[in-house]
C-alpha cells in the first residue's frame, strides 16, 4: 500500500510540474482525492496560514508594481550597472538579490535582465557570466527574504518550536549572500571572452546581433523604455512613494518578527495570554501596506490583478494548496513507516535531508511548496530546527533542469548566444553557479546555525 501511495505522489509531482502554473496545485488535489477516497488516508489540515500570507505579500507587491514602484527600482539598478560595466558579474547578482529580498519573488529579475544583457555586450564582457549568477542570486534570495512564500512557510512551521523570523534571517541572509559571491567569483572568468566566442561572432556576421561597443535598444529589451510606458499612467512621485510604503511594510514585518513582545496580545476565555502570531502579522502588515499604496498613489486596483507579479503569486498559492495538502496527508498517514526508515539516517547525517530538499525542489519548481511539503517530515523525524534553518537554501534546486521561467528568460535576453542550454541538457550556463551557491550557502548555514542558534 505504501509503495502505491508513494507512486501516486511521485506521479502527481511529475505531471504537475509538466503542466506548470496552477497545474501543480490541481494535480496535487487530484492525488489527494486518490489518497483519501482510494486509500482511506485521513486528510491533514490545508495550509491556510501559508496561503494567506503569500496572498497578502503578493497583493502588496503587485500594487507597488502597478503604481510604478518596480520601474523606479529598475531605473536605479540600470544606473548602477551602467556605471560599472567591468564589474557587472559581481554587481548584477547583487541587484537581483536585493530586488528579490525586498519583493519576495524572484520574478522581479525579469526587469533587469535586458539591462544586464545589453551592458555586457556593449562593454565586451561575456553575458553568460553575469546573467547566470544573477538568475541564481534571484533564487537564493527567496530563502533570505522575510516576506517570500518559502520563508513564511518555514516560519509557520518553526514558530511553535520557539524559533522566530530573526533566527532564520541571521543565518540565511549571510549564507546565501556569501554563496552568491562565491558563485560570481567562479563565473567571473568562466568561458571565453566575448570577442573570442564563436557563436557570438557568427551572429555578428549574420547581422542578428550588434558587435561589441555599439548601442542597441530592442523593442522589448530596455528597462528604461519599459518603465517609460508604465510610469506614464502614474506620477513619478507616486511611484517613488509606493516603494517607500512597501519597504516600510517589509520593515514592519521584520520589526514584529524581531520583537515578539511588541505584538498585540490578549487574554482568552480560559485566562491564557495569547500573542498575535507571525502569520497574522505578515497578513495584516502587508495588506495594510497595499492599501496605503492604493490610497496614496491612486493606482488602478483593477490593473493589480492583471500584473505579472499577481498572476505568478496566485499560481504559487494554488500550487502550495494542492501539493502541500497532498504531501502532508501522505506523510502523516505513513509517518510510522517513514519515521522508522529514515530517522537513523538523517540523525547520523543531516545533510542527507538537505539533499532530499534539493531533489524535491527540482521536482516542484517551488521553494515554498518544497518547504511546506518536506520540512514537516524533518521535524517529525527529529532533525533540530537550527539544522533545518541551515538547510533552508537547499530548496533552491530548480535551476538544475533548465525549464524555470527566469532561466528561460535569461537565455532569450542574451542575444549573443553565450547563455545557453548545452547539448546534454544539464550542461547549461546555470549549473556551475547554482551548485556553487547552493552548496556554499548550506555549508555556511550549518556553521552559522551552530554559532548563533
Amino acid at each position: 500500500m505504501f509503495g502505491l501511495q508513494l507512486l501516486i505522489v511521485i506521479l502527481a509531482l511529475y505531471f504537475g510540474s509538466r503542466l506548470g502554473g496552477i497545474g501543480l496545485g490541481v494535480i496535487g488535489g487530484l492525488a489527494l482525492a486518490v489518497l483519501t477516497f482510494g486509500f482511506g488516508l485521513t486528510p491533514s489540515e490545508p495550509p491556510i496560514d501559508v496561503m494567506l500570507m503569500i496572498a497578502a505579500v503578493v497583493t502588496a507587491t503587485a500594487i507597488m508594481q502597478t503604481a510604478g514602484g518596480m520601474d523606479v527600482l529598475v531605473r536605479l539598478a540600470e544606473r548602477a550597472l551602467r556605471r560599472n560595466p567591468q564589474h557587472i558579474t559581481f554587481m548584477a547578482p547583487v541587484v537581483t538579490y536585493l530586488f528579490t529580498l525586498c519583493a519576495g519573488t524572484g520574478h522581479v529579475a525579469y526587469s533587469v535582465m535586458p539591462v544586464i544583457a545589453e551592458v555586457t555586450r556593449q562593454s565586451g564582457v561575456r553575458p553568460e557570466r553575469p546573467m547566470s549568477i544573477a538568475v541564481i542570486a534571484s533564487q537564493q534570495a527567496i530563502t533570505a527574504s522575510p516576506i517570500s512564500a518559502a520563508t513564511v512557510a518555514l516560519l509557520a512551521l518553526l514558530a511553535p518550536k520557539g524559533y522566530h523570523l530573526p533566527d532564520i534571517l541571521m543565518v540565511s541572509i549571510p549564507a546565501t549572500l556569501i554563496g552568491c559571491a562565491l558563485g560570481a567569483l567562479v563565473m567571473s572568468r568562466y568561458g571565453k571572452p566575448l570577442a573570442e566566442d564563436e557563436e557570438f561572432n557568427r551572429r555578428v556576421k549574420e547581422g542578428s546581433v550588434l558587435p561589441i561597443g555599439m548601442n542597441e535598444r530592442s523593442n522589448s529589451g530596455s528597462a528604461q523604455e519599459q518603465s517609460t510606458a508604465s510610469t506614464g499612467e502614474v506620477k513619478q512621485r507616486g511611484a517613488a512613494l509606493s516603494v517607500v510604503l512597501f519597504l516600510l511594510g517589509v520593515l514592519g514585518v521584520v520589526f514584529f518578527g524581531s520583537f515578539p513582545s511588541l505584538r498585540p496580545s490578549w487574554t482568552d476565555a480560559e485566562g491564557v495570554l495569547q500573542t498575535l502570531g507571525m502569520p497574522q502579522i505578515v497578513e495584516i502588515v502587508m495588506l495594510s501596506a497595499g492599501a496605503l499604496i492604493l490610497l496614496a498613489t491612486r493606482a488602478s486596483a483593477a490593473k493589480v490583478v492583471t500584473s505579472g507579479i499577481f498572476t505568478a503569486g496566485m499560481q504559487a498559492v494554488i500550487s502550495i494548496f494542492g501539493i502541500a495538502w497532498m504531501g502532508d496527508t501522505f506523510f502523516r498517514g505513513n509517518m510510522e513507516m517513514i519515521d522508522g526508515a529514515i530517522r537513523d539516517i538523517v540523525t547520523a547525517a543531516p545533510w542527507m535531508f538537505a539533499f532530499a530538499l534539493f531533489v524535491m525542489s527540482i521536482l516542484l519548481n517551488s521553494q515554498a511548496a518544497t518547504v511546506r511539503g518536506l520540512m514537516p517530515l524533518g521535524l517529525a523525524v527529529g532533525i533540530p530546527a537550527p539544522a533545518l534553518i541551515a538547510m533552508f537554501p537547499s530548496v533552491n534546486g530548480y535551476f538544475f533542469i533548465p525549464n524555470y521561467p527566469t532561466v528561460i528568460a535569461a537565455i532569450n535576453f542574451d542575444r549573443t548566444g553565450t547563455t545557453r542550454i548545452g547539448r546534454y541538457l544539464l550542461n547549461h550556463s546555470f549549473m556551475l553557479p547554482g551548485i556553487v551557491a547552493t552548496v556554499s550557502a548550506v555549508t555556511i548555514g550549518f556553521g552559522l546555525s551552530s554559532l548563533l542558534l
